[in-house]
C-alpha cells in the first residue's frame, strides 16, 4: 500500500495550507491516520492523528488550536488543515496509517511512529517570516 500526500508549498507566516493524503491504489482497512513532520536536522515528530472508529483526535501541543485533522471516509483520505502558520512549522510533513491488524487504538498510541505501517512520501511546507 502506498500513501500519497499533497498540498505542501510556500506560505507566509499567518497563512494557511491544507494537506491531503490517500492511498495511491486500492483502499485498505485501517483504524487511524496520522500526520508527522520532520524539520531539517531534527527528528520526526508527531503533529496530529484521528481515530476512524469514533472520530477522536489528538494533537501536538505546538499545533493545538491552529491545525485540524479530518477524514473523508468515502474517499479514504485524511486531511490536515493548517492555519496561522509559523516559521517553526516549516518541515516535511508525512501522513501515516496502520494496516488494521493491531485492533482499535487508544489516542496516546497514535502519537507514536511505531503504530503506523504505511507512510506517505512527504510533502514540504515552508513558512516564511
Amino acid at each position: 500500500v502506498q500513501l500519497q500526500a499533497f498540498g505542501g508549498g510556500l506560505v507566509q507566516a499567518g497563512g494557511s495550507l491544507r494537506l491531503s493524503c490517500g492511498p495511491s491504489g486500492r483502499a485498505f482497512r485501517s483504524y487511524a491516520g496520522g500526520w508527522f513532520r520532520q524539520a531539517p536536522g531534527k527528528e520526526r515528530e508527531f503533529v496530529a492523528a484521528i481515530s476512524w472508529r469514533d472520530g477522536k483526535k489528538t494533537y501536538a501541543d505546538s499545533v493545538k488550536g491552529r491545525f485540524t485533522v479530518s477524514r473523508d471516509g468515502a474517499k479514504n483520505v485524511v486531511y490536515l488543515q493548517m492555519n496561522s502558520l509559523k516559521p517553526e512549522d516549516t518541515a516535511v510533513y508525512y501522513c501515516a496509517a496502520d494496516k488494521g491488524s493491531k485492533g482499535i487504538p487508544v489516542l496516546p498510541v497514535l502519537t507514536t511512529t511505531g503504530w503506523y505501517d504505511y507512510w506517505g512520501q512527504g510533502t514540504l511546507v515552508t513558512v516564511s517570516s
